[in-house]
């Protein structure tokens, strides 16, 4: 096997897991509703998303711990509970989400009821978390994330306005009212999102207990220039699967006069192009469409549940990582399974699937800046990190990341107020 593949990991599966149901709809939704005006922000974004999840990554690597757990061996109870209580919060509200998506997704398909289809996946991926081994696990996630291939392909199927696109690619558009800063909040929040940060981290701990390398002091460059390379791709991958979601719904709906997403269905014809020339071209970009959605979803709910169960089991001391049988941590595959019941209950208090999807995202951006702030102070610090603290490269990339989510914030906020 190349080495190229061989390095891929938690980077990767990261990049893959935010292009989750939640992404999908919010870069759907934009591409819809403002065709290319935020193409931009795929490009504009990417610097920032690799900044962050590289020192996550690294704060794991060289602490081999959670970010949990340094936090709550350098700073007060207060600061590691508000940490611990916004990742929860927002993953649960996210897992949600995204069960109803994958739900609503199927039910384009196979009119299974509603509630049978959402215990249905919830039973399924809490058994893949907590009974299949790691190795195994993680082979699989990498497998799913192959469900983002159907965009790239519409893309180069389609007739295209390229130099239009390239424009709208590399010159920022923007609009200061609250519809435009929600969405833009939202493809902010859906793209450097919480739980990453607590995933990724805690990952490559599990690497290098796959690795046998954990209980080795400090880490190898090797292992530091591998995980740097996976993060790039991984996340140089995610904002290609942004650009091409976006370039796919302006072309497709917003040309054609769909501007906002309501159901699953109108995401689904975004994908007609691919299967235009079949019979039953419709039927077949919602089948495309619904293995897309759940592929994804089988792949983001885990990570969502599992960051949290992370976050929660470093901040109490206990036996933690997908590494260990469920029989040596009860509480950390407690807490998947009590956050993937929860966020499946929430399907059940009348909330549209779809326009979940988007809050969440928009709810991701607002909780992810106090984290950013805190990753930024972590990955800086000499006492924590020694000699792998961060370079001015990544203090101005992350501190730039935190002012900028900041004040999309609050200049959405503003307009609201307005």
């Amino acid at each position: 096997m190349p080495r190229i593949f061989r390095i891929l990991g938690p980077g990767l599966i990261t990049g893959a897991a935010d292009d989750d149901p939640s992404g999908i709809a919010t870069y759907s939704q934009t591409g819809a509703q403002f065709g290319y005006g935020q193409l931009w922000a795929a490009v504009f974004l990417y610097p920032f998303m690799t900044a962050v999840q590289e020192a996550c990554a690294r704060i794991g690597a060289v602490t081999k711990k959670g970010i949990a757990q340094v936090i709550r061996e350098n700073y007060s109870k207060k600061i590691l509970f508000a940490a611990v209580m916004l990742i929860l919060v927002a993953n649960m509200v996210n897992i949600g989400a995204d069960i109803g998506a994958m739900a609503s997704a199927v039910r384009l398909i196979i009119p299974i009821p509603f509630v049978i289809i959402t215990l249905f996946f919830t039973v399924l991926m809490l058994l893949l978390e907590i009974w299949i081994p790691y190795k195994t696990y993680a082979r699989i996630l990498k497998w799913l994330a192959a469900s983002l291939l159907v965009y790239p392909i519409v893309v180069f199927l389609v007739h295209e306005p390229w130099r239009e696109i390239i424009a709208a690619t590399f010159l920022p558009h923007l609009n200061f009212s609250f519809a435009f800063l929600f969405i833009l909040v939202g493809v902010a929040g859906t793209t450097i999102s919480p739980y990453m940060f607590f995933w990724q981290a805690s990952e490559e701990v599990e690497e290098e207990i796959a690795q046998g390398v954990e209980k080795k002091p400090g880490v190898s460059k090797r292992f530091i220039k591998d995980m740097r390379i996976d993060n790039a791709l991984g996340m140089f991958i995610s904002e290609f699967i942004t650009w091409c979601i976006i370039i796919a719904t302006a072309t497709v709906l917003h040309a054609g006069g769909v501007t906002n997403i309501a159901t699953a269905a109108d995401a689904a014809k975004a994908l007609a192009p691919l299967v235009h020339t079949f019979p039953d071209a419709g039927f077949l970009a919602e089948l495309i469409f619904a293995i897309g959605v759940v592929g994804l979803g089988l792949l983001a709910v885990p990570v969502l549940a599992g960051s949290a169960a992370y976050a929660f089991s470093e901040a109490f001391s206990w036996h933690e990582g997908l590494y260990r049988k469920f029989r040596e941590a009860h509480g950390f595959y407690g807490v998947i399974t009590v956050a993937t019941l929860i966020g499946l209950f929430i399907n059940f208090i009348g909330i549209d699937p779809i326009k979940a999807l988007i809050v969440t995202a928009v709810l991701n951006g607002v909780v992810a800046v106090p984290l950013i702030g805190l990753i930024a102070v972590i990955s800086s610090s000499e006492k924590i990190m020694g000699e792998h603290r961060s370079g001015w490269l990544s203090k101005v990339l992350l501190w730039a990341t935190f002012v900028l989510m900041l004040v999309a914030a609050i200049g959405m906020f503003a307009t609201l107020r307005g």
